[in-house]
């Protein structure tokens, strides 16, 4: 595949700019938090928040309040947004995803307690490694997809706090050591077709942690926090953030709709950094339209907008930095939507309204290959998304994650096989060379 570059007149953001960016975003919602909720709710709702146990589904928004939830969504996304800056690091495609997945699965299931024990294994691979901590700071922040077994270990168990917090602790630093060499090893799978290659990672070494547990007799139980009734109100959220993503991509830069087109024909795999691609302007556009498209399915089906369903939509609105556009998205969503249709269940459904969100994690299979292969793709995944589950207990945020990475590592072949056949003279669909 050619490389993907950049126009040579675009003009890039400091990695500061890009930084305060998300920052006020994550803000953003510390703000709203406080204006829906008054300080002595928010205050009892963070308490409940960090207290509780955090294993797939448990919305925020239902224990703690609207208010609690989106403020602590908020802090622990600036507190990630502070690590970035005193490290150092480089904020790229890659990096906005991140953070914007702390923003996201800070309303349900991430929050200040529970994600700093697999960052600080991160950190000490890294000095292990004789490496600095910026060049795997973002394994480190997507890899608190896995942030649920610490709270697991303190919540739900019947150790002591004197047993439970140096196990947990123990834990999580072996798994965010583990996380690094594992994702990269385990991207070969599915050729960067999944852009949650992380979600892949995590699922299967929480696989192999919930089976050591369980060996010694730990079985987490199914946890289910669903809120439903806000959609008004947070819909109206929303607007506003998606509407200021694409006021303020056209005002850092006014060709942004120009440079969006450049995005809009990238296939978006993995490694697929739009905004050395096209500039933090047309980025944050795009952000902003996959934002927007997400949110309306939602409405149109008579789904929720609650901490689960806005989390999957700002983890598309972070991946709209890294891979995906309205035009490899849809494919996947309609997939999904197809395969409501065919199969026992509604596509209301908490799960496969999630799933529809989260499978377009397969954007790229729709962007390389076509959107027929898109639909089928989420057809295939509406399916896999509802068994993988049990596997880890739950306690993999990224369930969709590890789903996606099994049909892309399944179906991808598959395709390259049958279009070595019908297209011989295609190139290889290998990963995308992207400017540095």
């Amino acid at each position: 595949m050619p490389a993907e570059r950049a126009d040579p007149h675009l003009t890039f953001q400091s990695d500061r700019q890009v930084l305060l960016i998300v920052a006020a975003y994550a803000a953003a919602f510390v703000g709203f938090g406080f204006l829906v909720d008054t300080p002595a709710e928010i205050a009892a709702g963070l308490a409940s928040i960090l207290l509780s146990r955090d294993v797939l589904l448990t919305d925020y928004f239902g224990i703690g309040g609207i208010g609690a939830g989106c403020v602590s969504a908020g802090l622990v996304t600036l507190a990630a947004c502070f690590v970035y800056h005193q490290a150092g690091a480089k904020m790229t495609g890659a990096s906005v995803a991140a953070l914007f997945l702390v923003l996201g699965f800070g309303l349900f299931g991430k929050n200040l307690l529970n994600v700093w024990g697999i960052v600080a294994g991160v950190w000490l691979y890294a000095r292990f490694r004789g490496q600095g901590f910026a060049t795997h700071i973002n394994t480190a922040f997507f890899g608190v997809a896995l942030a649920p077994i610490f709270s697991e270990i303190l919540f739900s168990s019947n150790l002591t706090l004197a047993r439970s917090v140096p196990l947990g602790v123990a834990t999580t630093l072996v798994i965010g050591f583990m996380l690094a060499p594992a994702a990269a090893q385990l991207a070969k799978a599915h050729m960067g077709f999944s852009l949650y290659n992380m979600g892949f990672t995590a699922g299967l070494v929480g696989t192999v942690i919930v089976a050591l547990y369980r060996s010694y007799g730990f079985t987490p139980d199914p946890v289910f926090v669903w809120t439903t009734g806000n959609n008004l109100l947070l819909g109206g959220f929303m607007a506003v953030l998606f509407g200021s993503m694409a006021a303020g991509g056209f005002l850092l830069d006014r060709s942004s709709g120009t440079r969006l087109r450049t995005i809009l024909q990238a296939p978006g795999q993995a490694p697929s950094d739009f905004i050395a691609m096209a500039g933090m302007g047309a980025t944050l556009l795009n952000m902003g339209l996959c934002g927007a498209v997400a949110t309306l399915y939602i409405l149109a089906i008579g789904g929720d907008l609650n901490g689960p369903v806005i989390g999957a939509i700002l983890t598309i609105v972070g991946f709209a930095a890294y891979g995906k556009h309205p035009r490899n998205i849809l494919p996947i969503m309609a997939g999904v939507f197809l395969g409501s249709l065919a199969k026992p269940w509604a596509i209301d459904d908490p799960s496969i309204q999630l799933a529809a969100l989260f499978g377009t994690t397969l954007a790229p299979v729709a962007g390389r290959f076509g959107w027929h292969w898109g639909l089928v793709a989420g057809f295939v995944h509406s399916s896999a998304a509802l068994t993988t589950g049990p596997m880890h207990a739950g306690l993999n945020l990224y369930n969709n994650g590890l789903a996606a990475g099994i049909v892309a590592s399944v179906l991808v072949p598959v395709i390259i096989a049958i279009r070595a056949v019908t297209r011989p003279d295609e190139k290889p669909a290998g990963p995308p060379e992207t400017r540095s």
